[in-house]
């Protein structure tokens, strides 16, 4: 069985041994160059009273924040390289301007691991850098439609719609295109593989794929993270309000 029905395992393993190895570089990291970071102490004296941790747990506590934060940076790196595993699909890389191309399609995209990953003004900038790639007639990507893409949308009933982030200092929204298109990952890993679930494939699969990369890693905690998986692309369905029997008020 394979872990995904739209790339091969041996791409799936190493684009995750790839991404491990990430987390493995910040950990040596964060241990080596903790005492050389400036570290704020009116801050740690108030999360340990907070959270009412000793210190040990408090150096564990930003150790692990340290990490997160450097493995979070990496986390949409993990969907593009997937995404651009899909025949017809490329991944540009870092620095392409661009994270994934389709020429047969005509599609393009930026992706990023959540809705909240870019606020205010820099959104806007990402508006502007799609629409100087498919507006101009000199431009190598003119007639591609450009899909603003956000892995953890911001509501689990999703969205595919014109991106229209805000100009805060001209207080408009940035125009309607429907060849700028904003979208969350649910639906754009559907659009790329033509696969439903592709998005599900792909979270179930992670923990199959890092017990075979690395067999001493327990993986606790799978079921909890399914739920947080619901949470965040299953939407709730709408409470129904209870009529009151007539009989029962007589």
């Amino acid at each position: 069985m394979p872990y995904v029905s739209f790339i091969t395992d041996a791409r799936f393993k190493k684009i995750i041994s790839e991404i491990l190895a990430i987390g493995d570089t910040a950990q040596i990291k964060a241990n080596e160059e903790f005492e050389r970071n400036v570290i704020d102490p009116f801050s740690m004296l108030m999360e340990m009273a907070c959270f009412d941790m000793d210190f040990d747990n408090w150096l564990k506590s930003e150790k692990s924040r340290q990490i997160q934060k450097t493995l979070s940076n990496d986390i949409g790196m993990l969907h593009q390289k997937i995404l651009g595993s899909v025949k017809g699909w490329k991944d540009l890389k870092v620095g392409g301007g661009i994270d994934l191309a389709n020429p047969k399609r005509k599609i393009i995209a930026e992706i990023k691991n959540k809705h909240n990953t870019v606020t205010g003004g820099k959104r806007v900038n990402n508006y502007q850098e799609l629409d100087k790639l498919v507006m101009p007639k000199a431009s190598h990507y003119k007639g591609y439609t450009a899909y603003f893409v956000e892995i953890i949308p911001s509501t689990a009933q999703g969205y595919e719609k014109p991106f229209t982030p805000s100009d805060k200092e001209r207080g408009i929204r940035c125009e309607a295109n429907p060849k700028i298109i904003q979208i969350d990952g649910n639906r754009f890993y559907k659009l790329v593989t033509g696969v439903d679930d592709a998005l599900e494939q792909v979270f179930k699969a992670i923990p199959k794929v890092i017990k075979d990369c690395r067999a001493a890693i327990s993986m606790s905690g799978v079921e909890e993270a399914d739920q947080f998986f619901k949470s965040a692309y299953v939407p709730k369905p709408p409470k129904t309000s209870r009529r009151k029997n007539p009989k029962a008020s007589k």
